[in-house]
């Protein structure tokens, strides 16, 4: 089922981010603990090879949950293995760029920020724009109505992985700074930032759109995400300046209200139109 497969790389891909997240790691540990996950998933090594030294490295590691779920990576693994050999391929595949693409970005954790947009740009691709990729694959090896909609459009799945971490790296910039990190590009305005993210949710959209209203639970899943970055960025965009990602969270009742409207909106191209162009108002006006 396709739950079991995006449910599986879900798992799979926070196994990378907490690895990313270990404040406390060296970006060598980082690269070499990342490198044995991706071993382990490409069957190259036992999985027990990652799973030992990860847990050291991580002793001092805060959240007890996720050191859980390395502790189960064993379990991840053998559920991936029930799956279709083509979706296998296509988890390996996103749990390999990202694996390496991270790899690659350790030892650019600075202060100042990322390069320019280009590395920008590339950052949120290898962290979740390549998952963009695995769910396209994914809806269109389950959905054939799909899989023709999209042909022609592979730049829409990209942009949509991507809206979402530049929305993410907007709201967790102070906390990012505060621990001598930014995934910013320097040199790059905060009003710019925001225009290049919009432009990514209009693609988002339309991704979302390609997605038959036969298949609504596809629609919705993806409608969920894009709704709640177009709301935060919104939130982002009219506060200008915040010390806290707590300042632009949504509230439990928004999400929740959010949560129920989809129910509806997903069976209708125009009420999804519609919201975003209502949500993101106040940050088209900030552009």
């Amino acid at each position: 089922m396709i739950e079991k497969v995006v449910g599986n790389t879900y798992l799979l891909c926070r196994i990378v981010d907490t690895i990313e997240d270990a404040a406390d790691l060296s970006p060598q540990t980082k690269q070499n603990l990342s490198q044995l996950f991706l071993d382990a998933v490409l069957d190259k090594v036992a999985v027990g090879s990652f799973v030992e030294p990860c847990l050291k490295a991580l002793a001092h590691y805060g959240n007890q949950d996720e050191l859980d779920l390395i502790a189960h990576t064993p379990i991840v693994l053998r559920i991936l293995h029930t799956c279709s050999q083509s979706d296998q391929a296509a988890v390996s595949r996103c749990v390999s760029i990202m694996s390496e693409g991270m790899s690659y970005f350790h030892g650019k954790q600075t202060h100042a920020g990322l390069k320019d947009i280009e590395e920008f740009e590339k950052y949120c691709y290898v962290v979740a724009g390549v998952v963009g990729e695995l769910l396209t694959t994914i809806f269109s090896n389950h959905s054939p109505a799909f899989a023709k909609n999209i042909r022609g459009h592979d730049e829409l799945a990209t942009a949509f992985g991507q809206a979402l971490q530049m929305t993410n790296i907007l709201k967790d910039s102070p906390e990012d700074q505060a621990r001598g990190v930014s995934w910013k590009p320097a040199d790059i305005s905060q009003k710019e930032l925001l225009r290049i993210s919009y432009q990514k949710l209009q693609d988002s959209l339309s991704y979302i759109l390609l997605i038959p209203k036969t298949e609504l639970g596809m629609r919705r899943f993806c409608f969920l995400a894009f709704g709640l970055a177009v709301m935060t960025l919104s939130k982002i965009a009219q506060r200008k300046q915040f010390s806290n990602q707590s300042e632009v969270k949504l509230s439990r009742k928004t999400v929740m209200v959010f949560y129920t409207f989809t129910r509806f909106a997903v069976k209708s191209d125009a009420l999804m139109q519609i919201f975003f162009n209502a949500t993101s108002k106040s940050l088209r006006k900030e552009i």
